[in-house]
């Protein structure tokens, strides 16, 4: 039987059970937090206890698995993660990659082939490390790669990190959860870029694609053999969760419900907004949580027509099929 990799271990490929296919734990920069959070909006026991009790209340709706991107960029932090982990029955799996939407960090700037320091390319050495060794002195390893291709399109920072993680895929066998803008349909350049790398596209969710209603796009996505990511519930902003699920009812009735996961891209706490994290959360967002889709999105699924076995694809088979 083949096994994922989770931050309590390896974990059975067939005991994954319901999965959300892309939530953060936390999304706090550790610049940000070291400097400017510490007695003001961030207390350590408090946001961990927080956390373990909004993952133990998603368990208890019937999810089993959380699937983590936070990567460089969106402040990974493991032995945070650990902490939580021990404390609550959600497999956790998290990633390997780099979230930037156009420049590359500095640390790999002038380092790679062709570059000041001429060297094989070391985004893959690090990314290859954290999914065969672990992160760091963790022991924890990553189960899938992160990177994005937003509306700025493939700059050269966002081009060489991604054919990184598209090597790094080849290499490992590790799959791809790729950050995209719907508005901008940048979906089409990741999907391409993948796929002139060698990479099998059964094996990358394209991040986002629930933020566009566009079955012509979706279609033109899903029919490459990537997954769609209809991960971004409770984000009305960016798209209402009644136009979500009639897109996703639409598609299912199209026959492509083994080809779409679901998620919120939701948090127990984001610093985007520090010590405003509660009021915003709440005035702007107040269904963007882990239990919106187990509470509301999935009764409203079935009423559109979307059948039980093709929830379950959604929800347990696919993602057991990216893992596998």
């Amino acid at each position: 039987m083949p096994t994922v990799e989770t931050v309590k271990g390896p974990v059975e490929v067939d005991a994954l059970g319901p999965t959300l296919m892309h939530e953060h734990v936390f999304v706090v920069s550790t610049e940000h937090l070291n400097n400017y959070g510490t007695g003001s909006w961030w207390d350590e026991e408090t946001r961990v206890a927080d956390a373990v009790a909004k993952l133990n209340s998603v368990r208890a709706k019937g999810i089993s698995t959380i699937v983590d991107p936070t990567v460089w960029g969106l402040g990974r932090y493991i032995p945070r993660i650990q902490r939580i982990a021990a404390q609550v029955d959600v497999n956790i799996v998290v990633a390997t990659g780099l979230y930037a939407y156009e420049e590359l960090p500095h640390q790999y700037e002038h380092r790679g082939p062709g570059l000041l320091l001429d060297i094989p390319e070391p985004m893959v050495t690090d990314f290859t490390r954290d999914i065969v060794d672990g992160i760091a002195d963790t022991g924890v390893k990553a189960a899938f790669l992160k990177c994005c291709v937003d509306a700025a399109g493939l700059t050269h920072g966002v081009e060489r990190i991604a054919r990184a993680v598209a090597r790094t895929s080849v290499d490992t066998g590790a799959p791809i959860t790729v950050h995209t803008s719907s508005p901008a349909q940048s979906g089409r350049l990741a999907v391409d870029l993948f796929r002139k790398e060698g990479v099998d596209l059964t094996k990358v969710v394209v991040g986002h694609a629930g933020d566009s209603n566009d079955l012509d796009y979706l279609m033109e996505l899903a029919d490459t053999g990537a997954t769609l990511g209809m991960d971004r519930f409770g984000l009305d902003l960016y798209n209402p969760t009644a136009d979500r699920v009639r897109t996703i009812a639409a598609l299912a009735d199209r026959g492509y419900a083994d080809r779409m996961v679901l998620s919120h891209d939701a948090s127990c706490y984001i610093d985007y907004f520090g010590d405003m994290h509660d009021a915003v959360h709440e005035a702007a967002a107040p269904n963007w949580h882990y239990e919106h889709i187990s509470d509301d999105v999935l009764p409203a699924l079935r009423e559109a027509g979307v059948t039980e076995a093709q929830v379950r694809q959604m929800l347990v088979d696919n993602p057991r099929r990216y893992f596998s």
